[in-house]
């Protein structure tokens, strides 16, 4: 990346995070669509999903931790954090994967049900958690206000695009989308807004 904040320079944009977290996002929609139209089955989009989630996270949080070091914003906190979030979201993607396809393939019982869709939030508490004791772990104020910035462009994404989406399928003009959407926004939003005040400061 230049001093203008665009994306270009020694690595190109495959150093970004941005870059690995719209790769992870379309290769998982990919899945969703070829299992949509019946070209794979639950059990190979299960197969794709655990391998490709996992292997595609992996870079995106090192190319985070190394943006956040040319940027001049990298601290151990901050490399505990990324770390911390990789786990979680690494856990997400295969708790998601697994309860969907132990839901479709077995019919569990309620009591059963329940216990699946409670293993998809435990990661969530993770990101959350990892969230919180980064803000309590940085002694970098300066670190600590961009998280705090980051968290709210997040919160922004959810809080925006949750209260269109809702009024658009109110007037009936979009499909439903379930509630657990809001995780991928929020990281999503988060990431965006941590790139920003990176390239911004470069």
């Amino acid at each position: 990346m230049n001093a203008s904040g665009n994306l270009t320079g020694r690595r190109g944009i495959t150093a970004s995070p941005v870059f690995w977290g719209l790769a992870f996002f379309a290769v998982m929609a990919v899945i969703a669509g070829l299992q949509i139209a019946g070209v794979i089955g639950a059990s190979g989009s299960l197969a794709l999903m655990l391998v490709a989630g996992p292997a595609m996270i992996v870079p995106m949080m090192r190319s985070a931790n190394r943006l956040a070091r040319e940027s001049g914003c990298g601290s151990p906190a901050v490399r505990r954090f990324n770390t911390r979030m990789g786990v979680s979201s690494a856990g997400y993607v295969v708790a998601l994967g697994l309860g969907i396809w132990c839901w479709q393939q077995f019919h569990p019982g309620t009591v059963v049900t329940v216990a699946l869709a409670l293993a998809v939030v435990v990661p969530i508490f993770g990101m959350i958690w990892a969230t919180a004791r980064y803000l309590h772990e940085e002694t970098d104020e300066y670190l600590r206000q961009r998280a705090a910035i980051a968290s709210l462009y997040g919160l922004g994404a959810v809080l925006a695009l949750g209260s269109l989406w809702g009024f658009l399928e109110t007037f009936r003009l979009v499909p439903h989308v379930p509630g657990w959407a809001v995780v991928p926004v929020w990281a999503i939003g988060m990431g965006i807004g941590q790139f920003r005040m990176s390239a911004g400061k470069r």
